[in-house]
């Protein structure tokens, strides 16, 4: 099953039409007029439609690409008004900056979720939580225990078995001369990362839970789009009595609900064991759960509601990267070959790439980066300022949504030499000088994983899984694939950046002495 979900807001025109309809009542009995701050100016603002304003752009096939053209034409900071919804987008890396670090806390705050009562697990959201004591407790717990570096040092074996079963994988379809979708592949190694990272075992391909699982995450990513516009509904259809997509996101919750509560109680069946010590993510959030004097009293949903989406965020983005990057590797054979000596290099050929070969791989570092520049896994970061502010000497009101295209600001020209060209090289060159110069110059021109207090967690995680997984493809195997290259082109409607063609490609075994010793047997 393709790890891949498309959804064409253009079929929405019926939607759009309600939309239109009850958004023209709100503007009639409910909305007050609202201006710029006396003597201060909004920032510029492109034509629009009446009524409807700029909700034309949002229906673009690729709308990071729409908003990167109109970006372009009208300027790197824009007001923009979705019926009479603001939105400031910004494509500017000195504006990236200012948001990121200047307004950091005034924007740590994503807006508001498009379902409160039913996303996921009702209002025990991690993702869309306010700045608050629960995610900041939720937010050190993910750091010390799962996903800052001690905590990534502690489990690296985990991600050494399964990095040893996705090779294994791929040797046996290799020899069986069998075509295999990379993104679904790495999808399959991170789930299992990220499951036994969190609840100490992966989930069990026999009866059919590993499926199920990944199911589940495709179901809900083909949610994206839906969140995004019900952010930006969400505070007009609130009045109107209207809760957009409540019946699409409500549905994956029960589906969710039913294996993770069999995950909690497996859980606590083994904690009331004799000698049994906690070990894995899963355990603490529980300890916690149980703790009458635990720094934040979180409830079982909440924990439930971490795991999905710690899944979610962590299996397809990962996957996405690296089926893109692999692409980009295929379609220039030159930069495989630098890559592949480099590995030969430090690794031989009597042993499998490890994750401690990593900071010895400068050129395997930098085509990760240059994948990652060229296709983050979200192209847009949306915050949301509780107070009014200052960007780029413009006045924002408070409780505005910004849209921060950082698709286009890792492609914009003023920073990037041949920013089009998948060149790996510009960060093999890039050294501590040209970050200071970056802190110095106030902008923020390379964020693949956002930034900020919202910023994702996971980034460590991403670079380590990104790096053990394209190093293994490249040091083992040659890819064949129908066609002189790749087909490059993004899939239309979706918020995730994700190929229109899947990566399918036929491995073929390069000739190595892998030692015995060198692979980990890992378990099933």
């Amino acid at each position: 099953m393709a790890a891949m979900i498309t959804v064409d807001f253009q079929n929405s025109f019926a939607f759009i039409l309600f939309c239109l309809f009850s958004l023209l009542c709100y503007s009639l009995f409910f909305r007050k007029a609202k201006g710029s701050r006396a003597g201060r100016d909004l920032p510029p603002s492109p034509p629009s439609f009446p009524v409807i304003g700029h909700l034309h752009l949002l229906l673009s096939v690729l709308v990071h690409k729409s908003f990167q053209k109109i970006s372009s034409k009208y300027g790197p900071l824009l007001l923009l008004r979705i019926f009479h919804v603001p939105i400031v987008l910004t494509s500017s890396a000195s504006v990236a900056y200012e948001i990121f670090r200047a307004q950091d806390v005034n924007v740590s705050s994503r807006g508001h979720p498009p379902v409160e009562e039913s996303l996921w697990f009702g209002s025990s959201s991690f993702f869309f939580a306010p700045y608050g004591d629960y995610f900041k407790f939720m937010r050190k717990l993910i750091a010390t225990k799962l996903l800052g570096p001690q905590a990534l040092d502690r489990s690296r074996k985990i991600r050494a078995d399964e990095l040893d079963r996705f090779y294994r994988n791929l040797l046996d379809k290799a020899m069986k001369k069998e075509s295999v979708e990379i993104g679904e592949e790495a999808a399959k190694l991170n789930n299992n990362i990220i499951c036994k990272m969190i609840m100490g075992r992966s989930c069990s391909e026999k009866n059919g839970e590993a499926e199920r699982v990944r199911g589940l995450v495709i179901e809900s990513l083909a949610l994206s789009p839906k969140i995004f516009l019900g952010m930006i509904f969400h505070k007009p259809l609130k009045k109107l009595g209207i809760s957009l997509f409540q019946k699409d996101i409500k549905s994956v919750s029960p589906k969710f609900d039913e294996l993770l509560e069999k995950f909690l109680v497996e859980h606590e069946e083994k904690m009331e064991e004799d000698h049994y010590k906690a070990n894995d993510m899963m355990d603490l959030l529980l300890e916690a759960y149980g703790d009458e004097n635990a720094e934040y009293k979180i409830t079982r949903n909440h924990i439930k509601s971490l795991f999905v989406e710690l899944l979610v965020a962590g299996t397809d983005t990962s996957a996405l990267a690296t089926q893109w990057t692999m692409a980009e590797l295929i379609n220039n054979p030159t930069i495989l070959e630098r890559l592949r000596e480099e590995i030969e290099s430090v690794v031989g050929n009597t042993r499998l790439i490890q994750e401690t070969d990593l900071s010895n791989l400068p050129y395997l570092q930098s085509v990760v980066k240059e994948g990652l520049r060229l296709h983050p896994p979200a192209s847009i970061s949306v915050r949301m300022s509780q107070e009014r502010c200052e960007l780029g000497g413009f006045y924002i009101p408070e409780k505005t949504l910004l849209v921060v295209n950082t698709y286009a600001i890792m492609r914009d020209p003023n920073f990037w030499e041949d920013p089009e060209e998948f060149k790996p090289e510009r960060f093999i060159t890039s050294s501590r000088s040209e970050q200071e110069d970056e802190i110095r110059e106030e902008v923020l021109k390379y964020i693949p994983f956002s930034a900020g207090r919202r910023g994702c967690p996971g980034s460590n995680l991403a670079y380590v899984s990104l790096g053990i997984a394209i190093g293994v493809m490249v040091q083992c195997f040659d890819w064949r694939i129908k066609g002189e290259k790749v087909n490059m082109s993004e899939t239309a409607g979706t918020i995730m950046l994700a190929m229109a063609q899947p990566l399918k490609c036929t491995p073929v075994p390069r000739t190595l002495n892998l030692l015995p010793s060198s692979l980990h047997i890992p378990s099933s």
